[in-house]
């Protein structure tokens, strides 16, 4: 039979991170997506391991550092994005890398 290709994880719950560097900084005006399958407005957060925001929006502006997970029904809980409150951070791109890549480095300060 035929088989759609699909992106790796797409039917998992995925937490987006604006601006794309990890870890995330607070001074950074970060911005948190929750991407998943699912009633929109049906997102629940969470913070340090604790239910945050129930049927919360798909995305908020963070004002807070914390470690933050989303969950979404159909596709479960993201792995968890650190927002820190730090003076100075190395930071990497926030996606997957693999071995043998360019990776250019942002020192924020």
């Amino acid at each position: 039979g035929w088989c759609p290709l699909s992106p790796a994880g797409a039917q998992t719950t995925q937490l987006l991170v604006e601006p794309p560097w990890t870890p995330a900084v607070l001074g950074d005006r970060v911005t948190l997506t929750c991407q998943g399958s699912g009633t929109r407005g049906a997102t629940t957060w969470y913070k340090d391991g604790q239910r945050w925001w129930q049927k919360g929006p798909d995305h908020f502006l963070v004002t807070e550092s914390g470690t933050y997970e989303c969950d979404r029904p159909g596709t479960g809980l993201s792995p968890p994005v650190s927002v820190l409150n730090e003076r100075l951070v190395l930071q990497v791109p926030a996606k997957a890398l693999l071995e043998g890549d360019t990776v250019t480095l942002r020192c924020w300060g």
